[in-house]
């Protein structure tokens, strides 16, 4: 396939995207195979990464937008993270219709415990580039987000 008349080039933009979602593919069932998730999963732990890293309650709306789980499936999983103690959910003082999430003391102290082997983990899978090529992978993302 020829490039576009504007100089685009059709195959390589798709043949990039799918390297980008291949590795993401590879990389994440590894993570999600390794043995450090005997008290979360890993879409639990993202919710707990996701309120820690915010550092501050989030709607449940704002959450959706930073973990890959629809809207229904995050609902369940806060409620179930709520009922371990470790979120607590409450109604957004600026907007009744609004649930807000947060960390508990025990939400914050699992994701720390989880996060610690985790970073290692991720640490270990991005040795295969140098500190330089991280450096170009992060900043390459940072341009292809939309939000």
């Amino acid at each position: 396939m020829a490039p576009a008349a504007d100089g685009r080039d059709i195959r390589l933009a798709n043949e990039s995207w799918e390297a980008l979602l291949s590795a993401q593919v590879s990389v994440m069932r590894g993570f999600a195979a390794e043995r450090m998730w005997d008290e979360l999963t890993l879409n639990e732990y993202d919710v707990l990464y996701a309120l820690k890293k915010a550092g501050c309650a989030l709607r449940q709306s704002e959450l959706t937008k930073q973990v890959l789980l629809s809207q229904p499936a995050l609902s369940r999983l806060v409620e179930r993270l709520e009922q371990r103690g470790l979120v607590r959910r409450s109604s957004d003082e600026r907007d009744r219709r609004g649930v807000l999430v947060e960390l508990t003391d025990a939400g914050a102290s699992a994701q720390q415990r989880i996060g610690a082997r985790h970073a290692r983990s991720v640490e270990e899978r991005m040795r295969s580039l140098t500190p330089e090529q991280q450096r170009q992978l992060r900043d390459l993302c940072a341009l292809l987000l939309t939000d």
